[in-house]
């Protein structure tokens, strides 16, 4: 009998990627390779955590983050709403992913992309633009893709920073002032997505210049595909499933396109925001104005649902919804089977209402007027039954002022707030550790057992297990170095 021959890497790499995503635990330790881990956003790590942990590392830059927006105005007088929250807040601190024992982040205080080294923070490379990089790299088969706010598409060798291709993301090369520097009329202001040999991204964000989104293979950098919109800017972390690109669009709602082709399907409807995050056929998006999350489905533009809050971070069973205040976990199959059930009863109470009116315009329909009367009235009972039952989902809830980020990692729900980062485990919310930072934490990746929190101090802080030396106190901190 002929030897059975064994299958290569990168035949077993699908089938390893799909049992991480189940969170089997026996296998090698996940990477965190994107920002928020994957193009879903999730912020979900399967690799649990140490009970306890210690600083392992601190690099600072020396100059703080240069966000790009300062935040929103303090109040909208048309519509009388007050402290409202800032929707564009994807650039506040340096963003890490982390792939192959090696952190990778952007700058958008020195126009670089920087390499560290995961067990000491010590850096192995870095890379300039002729800009500011605002989102996070994206590191895909050794190699790191990025955009920056020169109008550039790079892709750089993840070992050695080595430029393999560079290319302009639009036809043009005009610069403008912005932020205090010269950057093009076409910044990189979206992430990329690299998937199927190709990477996608956006270039513009100024509708009457042109907005591009376009399609590039990931091997050459040549173009496979080009849409241009005119109507609403893109800004903020792209997202991805295996047939749509989700678009964020600032202040504005998110578009969804076709990844075939880049073609706009829909826009969805909501109060605008740069964070967003993709479970399953499921897109939630905010803050809005006030702190408020939309859920939209696919295929379908209205929303599904609303929840008061910031982030969300999704499981097969839970739902943990985080707000400036609180963090709440949800019996997220019982919301979503109540909040579909309450859509149903929405439509087919509006359809019955147009046909009401429609019967009081005609004589002689006393009776059908009657009937739909009744109707109605048990729909309504229905939809209020169905919200009551959704007000009811609540599994714990724990009160959080660590307001900024929420990552999940194994069990352990990671929050970073101001000047400090807290572990709360998600069977209860009750907290298992808290670490002090520099900064406000905006950041946060998980990988290898390893948690990393980015502040908008520029601080870049590693936590790893408590060790012996873990009460030893830590050395003095230089600026763009590790201690």
């Amino acid at each position: 009998m002929p030897p059975v021959p064994c299958p290569s890497p990168a035949a077993l790499r699908p089938l390893l990627r799909a049992v991480l995503a189940l969170g089997v635990g026996a296998l090698h330790a996940a990477d965190w390779p994107t920002y928020r881990a994957d193009y879903s956003r999730s912020g979900v790590s399967p690799d649990p955590l140490p009970a306890r942990v210690a600083e392992a590392w601190t690099w600072q830059s020396p100059h703080a983050p240069r966000p790009a927006w300062q935040g929103e105005a303090k109040w909208d007088g048309w519509n009388k709403v007050y402290d409202m929250k800032p929707r564009q807040i994807f650039d506040r601190a340096f963003h890490v992913v982390v792939a192959a024992n090696r952190v990778y982040f952007g700058s958008s205080a020195d126009d670089q992309v920087h390499c560290l080294d995961a067990a000491t923070g010590r850096e192995s490379w870095s890379f300039h633009t002729e800009g500011p990089v605002r989102l996070a790299p994206t590191v895909d088969g050794g190699r790191v893709y990025f955009g920056s706010d020169d109008g550039c598409v790079y892709c750089l060798k993840a070992d050695t920073g080595g430029l393999v291709w560079k290319v302009r993301a639009t036809p043009k090369d005009r610069r403008i002032p912005g932020n205090g520097r010269l950057v093009s009329v076409w910044p990189v202001r979206t992430s990329l997505v690299v998937q199927d040999g190709r990477v996608f991204t956006t270039a513009g964000m100024f509708p009457s210049e042109g907005v591009h989104l376009v399609a590039f293979d990931a091997a050459t950098g040549a173009e496979r595909w080009r849409q241009i919109q005119t109507d609403l800017p893109a800004q903020g972390y792209l997202l991805a499933s295996r047939s749509r690109l989700y678009v964020p669009a600032g202040r504005d709602n998110p578009a969804v396109c076709d990844l075939q082709n880049g073609k706009r399907l829909r826009v969805v409807e909501g109060s605008g925001g740069t964070y967003a995050l993709l479970s399953d056929d499921l897109l939630v998006f905010g803050p809005g104005k006030t702190g408020q999350l939309g859920a939209v489905e696919d295929g379908h533009s209205d929303q599904l649902a609303t929840f008061q809050g910031n982030h969300m971070i999704v499981t097969a069973t839970r739902s943990y919804l985080h707000s400036d205040t609180e963090l709440t976990a949800l019996d997220r199959g019982r919301y979503l089977s109540l909040a579909r059930e309450r859509r149903r009863l929405s439509v087919e109470q509006s359809a019955l209402a147009k046909q009401l009116k429609a019967l009081e315009k005609k004589a002689g329909t006393e009776t059908e007027r009657d009937a739909a009367r009744k109707q109605l009235a048990v729909i309504g009972k229905g939809i209020d039954e169905a919200t009551r039952g959704m007000d009811t989902c609540q599994v714990w809830r724990a009160e959080s002022s660590w307001a900024h980020c929420l990552i999940l990692a194994g069990e352990t729900l990671v929050a970073g707030g101001k000047d400090e980062i807290a572990a709360l485990r998600a069977a209860d919310g009750s907290v298992a550790w808290k670490q002090k930072v520099r900064g406000r934490a905006y950041g946060l990746a998980a990988a290898n057992g390893a948690v990393f929190a980015s502040t908008d101090d520029g601080a870049i802080h590693c936590f790893r297990a408590a060790g012996p030396q873990a009460s030893l106190a830590p050395d003095t901190t230089r600026p763009g170095g590790s201690r």
